[in-house]
């Protein structure tokens, strides 16, 4: 009884806190707004020029701006462009540059003034391969010139479809009418740099936050890389009027993942998700239930990756895999044998099959005419089916291993690492190596698990293809089928699939990437382009290439900050801004945000409306 009653106490002192932090959210008391996390992958780079890393250019979004924004609707706003407009053949693109936009230092300088320039200063960063940007190649698949002039095939830049027409008008001329362009002004490649700065810090650009020049909401005025990070707000930020948040304070912890729904309970961070080991604890207690929600889903994808060109340490036999995996039928009995739904309770034990997704494109991505995305070109087979099957999971485990006699060597060690930075994906690892060898038999497969370091975990495990099975993820970069094609593309650094047997057409290219070169030169007919797309990515599931398998976001929460005033957005970096977001007075309960949500939905139904 006792213990009950101290942590009823602790609760109800977080719960005051909450109402302090309304206070100086208002602006009562002329307090600072103060806003605490914790977490554990430490970030490689500032430099969000050269980086993918959903982590990272998390950080760059608060930092440095796009030329469009998104609001709480996902409804297309300015930001460092006050207007825009295209030619009638949709080539060339012309913005006008906020004027008075100030780049700043970490100390809160001023260096320069933002303008079209620096879009300019930024393509010539990213198209020079010295850098490595990895995402060099969002930009010069649509941009004039810039693929050429990446390669070397040409040297002068003047001739790359990007120039400023004077210090507030910026053009683009792309390659071809691409339907998507404006959403793709969102992402990270796109965002400006100053050419000076670059110039004068050159190696060091990204490196530290003194290093890195600020234009956005917020400024980092401290990075001490596994200790801390804090963010300021930008006292000269063009919009400032709605940052609601004078602090941002990110804790290294490396076990954040199972500590901070304690710290969050201590009043020690304003943020925790709640581990499903955890959940029905926090939903069966009066006090704890009072201050969790749901989490709403998102357009990440989540997939299992069977690898191509294992890179592997030896003791995990990657010649063997390798066999192995260039058999269908082998490809088959695993993409058969995986029950989802057993995988996805260590994330959602309550409603796992919400989160469940059975193509890589998500449902309600885009759609044709009221028609989804996923019931087009060949999809429709697997849209609405459950790819487990125990059966079909054991037939093709028979018809693998009589193929396969004489050529692999049974078990085949399934090689399958992990991040170690959360408990769920510890526990689903488990699941899945003992669920899939007891269904499938451990003569035939051998699951080895190993646990890895978050930090550059990219880097080193899958960029590395030092795995044979992996769960990985991908987000839209802009509003096209194309982008969840990205992962699958020759030099893509996921489950390489340009290395596959078999499967290569007539004109040398792999079958996968004709029939998605064929739906990206379709840019006059939407409807046979997305069915193109279709067709592509339905090849990919049925031959066992990937195993679909999730949707982002779901489980559970503990919160500070309202999800539906943030900015929304499928794609690019506008969600992971704290601009517009306000602390509650107290976290939001699972009742709170049902209501909440479904006035957003009604709300955002009319703002779509309203846009077209």
């Amino acid at each position: 009884m006792k213990r009950l009653i101290a942590m009823m106490l602790a609760i109800m002192m977080i719960l005051a806190g909450c109402k302090g932090k309304t206070d100086k959210a208002s602006g009562k008391g002329g307090e600072l707004v103060e806003y605490s996390t914790v977490y554990s992958g430490e970030i490689t780079t500032l430099n969000y020029l050269v980086t993918a890393s959903t982590n990272e250019f998390a950080l760059a979004a608060n930092m440095v701006d796009s030329l469009i924004d998104y609001d709480k609707y996902g409804v297309v706003i300015p930001g460092l462009a006050t207007e825009w407009h295209n030619t009638e053949d949709g080539l060339i693109w012309t913005l006008k540059i906020r004027e008075g936009v100030k780049w700043l230092t970490y100390d809160g300088k001023e260096y320069a003034e933002t303008k079209a320039k620096d879009f300019v200063d930024a393509a010539k960063y990213l198209l020079d391969p010295s850098n490595e940007s990895q995402t060099a190649n969002i930009f010069y698949s649509v941009i004039k010139n810039a693929e050429e002039f990446y390669n070397g095939e040409i040297d002068d830049f003047e001739q790359v479809g990007v120039k400023a027409l004077d210090d507030y008008t910026l053009e683009y001329t792309l390659k071809e009418n691409t339907p998507y362009f404006l959403s793709m002004l969102n992402y990270i490649c796109f965002l400006p740099v100053n050419g000076d700065f670059l110039e004068e810090v050159g190696g060091r650009f990204g490196t530290d936050n003194t290093n890195v020049l600020y234009n956005g909401a917020f400024i980092m005025e401290t990075f001490e890389p596994q200790t801390r990070r804090i963010l300021v707000k930008n006292q000269e930020y063009w919009d400032k009027d709605n940052i609601f948040i004078d602090r941002i304070k990110e804790t290294y912890n490396q076990e954040s993942a199972t500590l901070s729904p304690e710290l969050f309970l201590r009043g020690e961070t304003d943020y925790a998700e709640i581990p499903a080991s955890l959940i029905e604890e926090w939903l069966k207690d009066p006090v704890k239930k009072d201050v969790v929600r749901p989490i709403r889903t998102n357009f990440y994808t989540y997939f299992y990756a069977l690898n191509f060109d294992p890179k592997f340490d030896a003791e995990y036999e990657p010649d063997n895999w390798k066999i192995a995996v260039n058999n269908q039928s082998f490809r088959k009995s695993l993409f058969h044998g995986l029950d989802r739904k057993s995988a996805m309770t260590t994330s959602e034990p309550y409603n796992p099959e919400q989160r469940l997704s059975n193509t890589i494109t998500p449902k309600s991505f885009v759609d044709l005419a009221g028609v989804d995305y996923t019931e087009l070109g060949g999809l429709d087979e697997f849209v609405n089916t459950d790819s487990f099957n125990e059966t079909l999971a054991k037939e093709y485990r028979d018809k693998a291993m009589k193929e396969l006699q004489g050529k692999a060597k049974f078990p085949i060690i399934v090689y399958m690492p992990y991040n170690s930075g959360g408990t769920e994906l510890a526990n689903r690892v488990q699941v899945i190596e003992q669920q899939m060898e007891n269904l499938l038999g451990k003569d035939y497969i051998d699951i080895q698990i190993d646990p890895k370091p978050p930090t550059n975990f990219l880097t080193e495990v899958r960029r590395s293809g030092k795995y044979g099975f992996l769960e990985c993820n991908w987000g839209p970069d802009y509003a096209d089928p194309e982008t969840y094609t990205d992962p699958f593309t020759p030099g893509a650094n996921y489950n390489f699939p340009e290395y596959v047997e078999g499967y290569t057409d007539s004109n040398g290219e792999k079958t996968y990437t004709n029939l998605t070169n064929k739906a990206k030169a379709e840019v006059r007919d939407i409807n046979k382009r997305y069915e193109l797309f279709a067709e592509a990515e339905a090849f990919l599931i049925k031959e066992a290439f990937v195993i679909p398998y999730a949707v982002g976001g779901g489980g559970y929460a503990a919160g500070r900050l309202n999800p539906f005033e943030s900015q929304y957005s499928p794609f690019g970096v506008s969600s992971q801004r704290y601009k517009g977001q306000r602390i509650m007075e107290k976290p939001m309960n699972t009742e709170e945000y049902k209501k909440a949500l479904d006035v957003w939905e009604e709300e955002r139904a009319k703002a779509l409306k309203a846009d077209k």
